[in-house]
C-alpha cells in the first residue's frame, strides 16, 4: 500500500517543494487538484496557524487521511501586521503586481527606520486520529521603496534581507531556500515527521 499524504493545496510550486523532501521517505503527496469532489474549504482564520489548521482539519475529516496544510504570508510592523493573513489577496486575488503596489502607496512616506517587515510560515499536518505536527518559520526585512528583481513571487521584490543585501527576488533558489520562512518550517517537518508519521 502506498503511504500518501494530502497536501491541503492548489499551488503547484508548494507541492513539489514538499514532494522532493518526502520523496526519499517514499511518501506519495497529492494535491487537491489531485482529488475529486474536494470540500469548500473557509479560510476564516485570524492568524496563519487557524488558516492552516482550518485547511488540513477540512481535508482530513473528509477524506479521513493524513493531511498538511500551510499558510503564510507578509506581516509589516508599520502597518500593524498588514497585510497577513490576507497577503495572497491583498489588492486583488494573488495578483501581486497589484499587491505589491498597494504596500508601496500604504509605505510611501514611511522613513526607512520604520520599514520593518517578516515574512512567516505555519505549517500543520493532521492524521485521522488526530495527532498533529505543527512547524513554523520567519524570515525579518524590510520593505524598500521600489520593485527589484525578477526571481521569487510574492512581496519578494520589495523585501529586503540585510544579510544578504538583496531582495528576496534577486536571490537563487539555494539562497532563498536557506533563508526562507517556508525553508526554516519545511526543514523543521521534515525533522519531525518520522515520529508523527509512525506514531
Amino acid at each position: 500500500m502506498t503511504k500518501r499524504l494530502i497536501f491541503a493545496t492548489g499551488n503547484a510550486g508548494k507541492v513539489r517543494e514538499f514532494e522532493s523532501m518526502l520523496a526519499p521517505k517514499g511518501i506519495e503527496v497529492v494535491s487537491l487538484k489531485d482529488l475529486e469532489n474536494v470540500p469548500t474549504i473557509i479560510e476564516d482564520g485570524a492568524t496563519f496557524l487557524e488558516n492552516a489548521t482550518i485547511k488540513a482539519e477540512t481535508i482530513a475529516r473528509f477524506y479521513n487521511e493524513p493531511v498538511v496544510a500551510e499558510d503564510s504570508g507578509l506581516t509589516i510592523d508599520f502597518l500593524h501586521g498588514e497585510p497577513g493573513v490576507h497577503s495572497a489577496r491583498y489588492a486583488g486575488d494573488h495578483d501581486d503586481d497589484a499587491n505589491n503596489q498597494k504596500v508601496l502607496a500604504k509605505m510611501a512616506d514611511v522613513p526607512d527606520d520604520q520599514r520593518q517587515a517578516s515574512f512567516h510560515t505555519v505549517i500543520v499536518a493532521i492524521k485521522p486520529n488526530g495527532e498533529r505536527l505543527v512547524t513554523t518559520g520567519r524570515v525579518d526585512g524590510k520593505i524598500m521603496h521600489d520593485l527589484k528583481g525578477n526571481n521569487g513571487f510574492g512581496y519578494d521584490p520589495l523585501f529586503y534581507y540585510e544579510p544578504f543585501d538583496k531582495r528576496t527576488a534577486e536571490m537563487t533558489v539555494d539562497e532563498k531556500n536557506a533563508i526562507s520562512h517556508r525553508g526554516k518550517a519545511l526543514r523543521k517537518f521534515i525533522e519531525q515527521f518520522d515520529a508523527w508519521w509512525e506514531d
